[in-house]
């Protein structure tokens, strides 16, 4: 048996966290598109997610601190 990591564990997320993932790369550049984007090098397409992951943590960060 084969998990995906790729999954998203709230299904109920998956829009907003693709719009989220176009808001972002409108933000840094990077030309996404809906559909396919094999036409992006790794390098693109990982500055994406990390960006996310960077903004996700910053925003947690600051509800812990209660701001």
């Amino acid at each position: 048996m084969t998990s995906s990591s790729n999954k998203t564990s709230v299904p109920e997320a998956k829009g907003a966290l693709n719009r989220f993932k176009m808001e972002v790369a409108n933000e840094i550049g990077v030309p996404l598109t809906d559909g396919y984007n094999g036409n992006l090098t790794s390098a693109q397409n990982g500055s994406v997610g990390g960006y996310m992951v960077k903004k996700m943590i910053e925003a947690q960060e600051r509800q812990m601190a209660g701001k």
